[in-house]
């Protein structure tokens, strides 16, 4: 199930020129047996300008496939940058895409927005206890938090349009969103 963000939430046109995807991975109803353990992948693309969620998919596998269906569902970018996943390079993107497989310098706000999806939403937490019974809720998790993250970034960008833009201060959070 692809969920997008933006159809929710109010929009700021400022036009999505960079778009960032990157994977992180979990375990629904038990660890996996492989390696690393895995078992589920959430997939997640971001703008850069505003920082948003623009779409997000939580299944078994990473398919091309699953993620060509996110990259149809979201709006239009200039760049698409991903890391070196191999099945980034089998979607065929409208803008071009830019594979950085050396480092996170294309990926930073999507890097730093699974941080926040890791930080905020407890099933997601690599040392927790805690985790999803099934798909279904995460994919309901997910989408309870796309909504709250990107009308916190809407109200954040508003918030510091009249006062300093450089100001770390805010009298809000996202948890007085969700």
């Amino acid at each position: 199930m692809c969920t997008t963000g933006l159809k929710k939430t109010e929009q700021i046109q400022t036009g999505t020129k960079v778009l960032e995807l990157d994977e992180l991975y979990h375990f629904v109803e038990r660890k996996g047996t492989s390696e690393t353990r895995e078992n589920t992948y959430v997939i997640a693309m971001v703008s850069r300008l505003p920082r948003q969620i623009v779409g997000v998919d939580a299944a078994f596998d990473k398919s091309p496939q699953r993620i060509q269906a996110l990259v149809d569902a979201a709006p239009e970018a200039e760049y698409y940058c991903t890391d070196g996943f191999w099945g980034y390079v089998d979607v065929v993107y409208p803008g071009r895409h830019v594979r950085n497989i050396h480092n996170k310098n294309d990926t930073f706000t999507v890097e730093s927005v699974n941080a926040d999806l890791r930080h905020y939403i407890p099933i997601l937490r690599r040392r927790s206890r805690c985790f999803p019974r099934s798909l279904d809720t995460l994919n309901a998790v997910l989408a309870v938090f796309v909504d709250a993250y990107n009308a916190f970034g809407v109200a954040k960008m508003k918030f510091r349009h009249d006062r300093n833009p450089k100001s770390r201060e805010l009298p809000f959070s996202v948890l007085d969103f969700l």
